[in-house]
């Protein structure tokens, strides 16, 4: 199979493509910077630029799947200007792929699976959320994946099957969020975030792409949540980290209004609860390598940590 994937050079896509390479697949990608085009056997770089919508139609060429990962980062400053680039850079990407799809003759793309994001869920300490949840959270990232699935399901009128998969926060020592939080816990000053009860679905990078290749390669279509089994608390993740990094934890939580700021905006970020479900994916036959966070964390920090498996005790409770 060969596969098309956007921001295959990032955190999750750099991990998307080594995976490809691990079964077999063959893959083209875009990329915005010429200076990042390779050409192998099996990985074939083309040139594309959403914001002028330029793009390589070869890209295309014999392609069954597009992956698409596309889209600004929102852990940078939430100025006016750069809320705008993170919309623009999910809508623009996915019109251009759109157009490119609708320009090329007899094109063999058949499915697209698009990243989303649980920032669309509702903040809250108590609910659980499924795929089903229709209601948006009132925040600015809740607007932006609104806006952003809207655009992905117009590729149901293509013809392709479409699948989103909502993204939680990705644990990797290569990037992201996790070696941001781990570096004041290294430096004895680390601490949770407010109350410290917020829920923070997250999810090891391995699984995640794990995830968007089982989706490709059984063609399912529809919503699927990108986090593992067991969410937990932000003082319980704070926690965990410092234990795995062998840290103590002795300041006090660091208030709201100091991470407001200092980051503005988009400290929200950092307090917004969601307790997201994995069951549907899971019921889709995909067996996670890491469930709980001990387990992802001593993977990432390759210790060795005495996990408990509480998988089965958490479920239940989050059904109960």
């Amino acid at each position: 199979m060969k596969v098309l994937i956007t921001g295959a050079t990032g955190l999750v896509g750099s991990e998307l493509v080594s995976q490809c390479h691990d079964i077999g697949y063959t893959v083209n990608y875009l990329t915005t910077r010429k200076n990042k085009i390779v050409s192998k056997v099996n990985y074939q770089g083309f040139f594309w630029d959403p914001s002028k919508g330029e793009i390589d139609a070869k890209c295309l060429d014999g392609v069954s799947v597009i992956i698409n990962l596309a889209g600004s980062s929102i852990s940078k400053r939430w100025t006016s200007s750069y809320k705008k680039e993170i919309v623009d850079s999910r809508v623009n990407s996915l019109d251009l792929l759109k157009k490119a799809l609708l320009e090329k003759e007899n094109h063999s793309v058949t499915s697209l699976v698009s990243a989303s994001a649980i920032g669309i869920y509702p903040d809250s300490f108590s609910n659980y959320y499924t795929e089903n949840e229709e209601k948006v959270d009132d925040s600015f990232l809740g607007e932006v994946v609104k806006i952003w699935e809207k655009k992905i399901n117009e590729f149901k009128a293509l013809g392709l099957s479409v699948a989103k998969v909502r993204i939680g926060l990705v644990m990797s020592k290569n990037g992201g969020a996790l070696p941001e939080m781990a570096k004041p816990v290294n430096y004895y000053v680390g601490a949770a975030f407010g109350s410290g009860e917020q829920w923070q679905s997250w999810i090891h990078v391995a699984d995640l792409a794990a995830i968007f290749l089982h989706i490709t390669k059984y063609r399912l279509k529809g919503i699927f949540n990108g986090v593992a089994p067991n969410p937990v608390t932000n003082v319980k993740l704070i926690k965990e980290i410092a234990k795995v990094l062998d840290r103590p934890l002795f300041l006090p939580n660091v208030p709201k209004f100091v991470m407001y700021t200092v980051l503005g905006k988009m400290a929200y970020i950092l307090f917004a609860s969601q307790r997201v479900s994995s069951k549907k994916i899971e019921e889709e036959g995909f067996v996670f390598q890491y469930a709980n966070i001990c387990q992802a964390l001593s993977a990432i920090y390759d210790t060795d940590s005495d996990c408990v498996d509480t998988n089965n005790k958490v479920t239940k409770q989050f059904v109960s």
